[in-house]
């Protein structure tokens, strides 16, 4: 019987296995995702698969878990739609469908079906008890209940599909880092995992800064400088060239240092290669800001985790098992009565 137990334990087994891939596994693995998705390179899934090992480690899988109904009122059937942005970005979904004891209806990301199938078939094979409990589908007509990620555009088109049925919809955010200009040279470098890993393309990516006014760039940029081999992908640096040439044919005031443009935008959302500014005078003026912005905004970094609520610098990519995307708790969603 796939009980609680059984579930936590599979997933467990999942996590010791992803921490256990070979170089060669891994390899071959990213060689047929980057095939589908010319993003999706070694360095990007082996940071993606490390991130899930992470999440699925225990006893702290085992903790989350115990916060929530072991076994559901009435199983469903839920239908998830995934994003594809990033390597493996549906799996927590995947985790919370399965866990808490219903059947996920799987809408991959066509940028991310490689990756998806591979982890339920690593999952199955520890577990083949769930292989009835895993379904990939086109259509998600038989669904009782819903989750599904997608832009603010695509938002309002799964409310007004999904209107009739429990559903938890997730909108366009991203992430933030905040400067005082007393970081160390450490704590700075310490940002280029935020801005760079996945490229950018991830709602936990920083893509907007707020600093002091009078905010010297000069130490952060040189601190950034480890991570210039992001120019040896070819779609970044098309970007790179592509955003650089705009800013200077249209004369907008920006900073570059070689492979990372920043300007003084109100927008929170940065292009890839590039990442917004914005100053603050006083604290206080600094709250109002982030308060504004507060419904776009998936993750704050500071030094030291030190501003409340916010991740150390260099921990944007490293949410925990209950670090909920859009802040909503999937699981609680999930023992509701669907």
């Amino acid at each position: 019987m796939l009980n609680h137990t059984a579930r936590l334990a599979a997933f467990a087994a999942l996590g010791r296995r992803l921490a256990s891939l070979s170089d060669d596994e891994l390899t071959d693995l990213a060689a047929r995702a980057r095939n589908r998705n010319g993003w999706f390179d070694l360095p990007n899934v082996r940071a993606a698969i490390t991130g899930i090992a992470h999440l699925l480690a225990e006893p702290e899988l085992a903790r989350w878990a115990g916060r929530y109904p072991a076994e559901p009122a009435s199983p469903r059937q839920v239908g998830v739609v995934m994003a594809g942005n990033i390597p493996l970005v549906g799996f927590h979904d995947m985790l919370c469908v399965l866990l808490s004891g219903h059947t996920l209806l799987a809408k991959p990301s066509k940028d991310d079906t490689v990756l998806m199938l591979w982890i339920a078939k690593e999952l199955t094979q520890i577990e083949p008890a769930f292989t009835e409990r895993i379904q990939f589908v086109e259509r998600l007509n038989a669904a009782d209940a819903f989750i599904a990620t997608g832009s603010d555009n695509t938002a309002r088109y799964f409310e007004f599909y999904f209107k009739n049925k429990p559903h938890l919809i997730r909108r366009n955010r991203t992430s933030l880092a905040i400067l005082t200009g007393r970081e160390t040279a450490g704590e700075l470098a310490g940002l280029g995992p935020d801005i760079f890993q996945y490229y950018g393309l991830g709602c936990r990516n920083v893509s907007k800064l707020y600093v002091p006014e009078g905010y010297d760039f000069v130490p952060l940029l040189d601190a950034l400088q480890t991570w210039h081999g992001v120019l040896n992908h070819h779609k970044y640096q098309n970007n790179y060239d592509y955003n650089k040439s705009i800013m200077l044919v249209n004369a907008v005031p920006h900073l570059d240092n070689g492979f990372l443009l920043l300007t003084e935008r109100a927008a929170l959302v940065s292009p890839i290669s590039v990442v917004h500014y914005g100053t603050y005078t006083q604290e206080i003026d600094l709250l109002d800001q982030l308060t504004d912005v507060a419904a776009q905004t998936q993750a704050i970094v500071s030094a030291g985790g030190r501003y409340p609520g916010s991740f150390p610098l260099g921990r944007a990519q490293n949410p925990g098992v209950a670090d909920y995307a859009d802040g909503i708790d999937t699981m609680e969603f999930l023992a509701a009565e669907l």
